[in-house]
């Protein structure tokens, strides 16, 4: 089975908008992040587990509205007992889950079903703000949140500061309209699709 990329048919190389004359530096830099390993975890209600005992690729769960990170993986956290994990590891899932007993935990792998869009650039925040109600001046590096952007449901993660990089997660059947809306709030500016 091969893997085709939620925007395979949309997400094309090069330079868009307002971007003549403007050093490539100051350009925003929009691309797709796939193949990715994404799986949630959900700590069942009436499970007592301490989830502080449990670290996936050396990362412990986070808390609320945040983030933990390596150089492969990432876990968010999407709400109560709740936690999204990307990781360029492929196999991790294999590896993490005798942590994981189904009496305390659902384990759903979801790889397939998300489109991931990393903004890069000054203006990232400008960007959002087009899409988005959440109050993004307050968000920084290592925060995450879910809200919608043009009416789509999406996660934000908020990768870094500097520069200024965030990945926009969104359902995968939403993915080339979750596409549209962020490279048409892009034009203003100038970007290059890497």
């Amino acid at each position: 089975m091969t893997n085709v990329s939620p925007l395979n048919f949309v997400h094309k190389s090069g330079k868009f908008g307002d971007f003549e004359g403007k050093n490539e530096k100051d350009l925003l830099k929009v691309s797709e992040i796939n193949e990715l390993l994404i799986f949630q975890i959900a700590k069942y209600r009436n499970s007592d587990f301490d989830t502080s005992k449990i670290k996936i690729d050396n990362l412990e769960l986070p808390s609320s509205l945040q983030s933990s990170s390596n150089s492969k993986t990432r876990i968010l956290w999407l709400g109560p007992d709740n936690w999204l994990v990307f990781s360029s590891s492929l196999d991790l899932i294999q590896k993490e889950k005798d942590q994981f007993d189904d009496k305390h935990f659902a384990i759903t792998d979801i790889s397939h079903s998300r489109t991931i869009i990393e903004i890069e650039g000054d203006l990232v925040d400008e960007v959002i703000k087009k899409g988005c109600p959440l109050d993004i001046n307050s968000l920084k590096e290592g925060d995450c949140a879910n809200s919608v952007y043009n009416g789509i449901t999406v996660t934000l993660d908020f990768i870094s500061d500097n520069p200024k990089k965030v990945r926009i997660s969104g359902l995968r059947s939403f993915g080339e309209s979750l596409h549209h809306s962020i490279t048409d709030a892009c034009l203003e500016f100038g970007y290059k699709s890497v």
